[in-house]
């Protein structure tokens, strides 16, 4: 897990990749009424922006509220790490996603009469699959990345010069 601003920052950006690009598959795939290699290419055109609203959102919004809430259910050093974990990613999930199916909603459906079912309705269709996406794959695969990252970095430089 981060323990400096910069390393903050870093995991932001992976996890918020990570979680985007999928979400953003899903959500596509959905709206064609299949899955298909294409998918994959087309989730391209909405990655950028939805990556740079997510960022933005996580680092100055959610990820202020997200610990002060967390902590009331779990603390860290006391109970096991993987239930600091569940409940920090179950929370930012809760936060996240109707905040990002919001976003995307409006930049994809327009502002109209129907902004708030059609926003209830990704959110709801959106929720199960971000909460199992970040849990089981999004989660685990950014922490190892983020742990390789770091601890390479931290053997490099306590390495005796040769």
């Amino acid at each position: 897990m981060p323990k400096t601003k910069f390393q903050e920052v870093i995991f932001t950006i992976l996890m918020v990749m990570v979680m985007v690009y999928a979400m953003v598959v899903y959500n596509i795939a959905f709206d064609k009424g299949k899955m298909s290699n294409q998918i994959f290419l087309l989730a391209f055109h909405e990655f950028p922006i939805m990556v740079a609203a997510g960022f933005i959102l996580e680092l100055l919004v959610v990820g202020r509220i997200v610990p002060g809430l967390a902590f009331r259910i779990v603390t860290p050093g006391k109970d096991r790490p993987i239930a600091v974990i569940l409940v920090i990613s179950a929370l930012t999930v809760c936060f996240m996603c109707p905040i990002m199916s919001f976003i995307a909603t409006v930049l994809f459906q327009g502002v109209n009469s129907d902004l708030i079912v059609n926003w209830l309705q990704i959110s709801v269709r959106n929720f199960p699959m971000a909460l199992c996406w970040q849990i089981f794959y999004a989660g685990p695969l950014v922490r190892w990345i983020f742990g390789k990252i770091f601890r390479q970095g931290q053997e490099s430089a306590t390495a005796p010069a040769a």
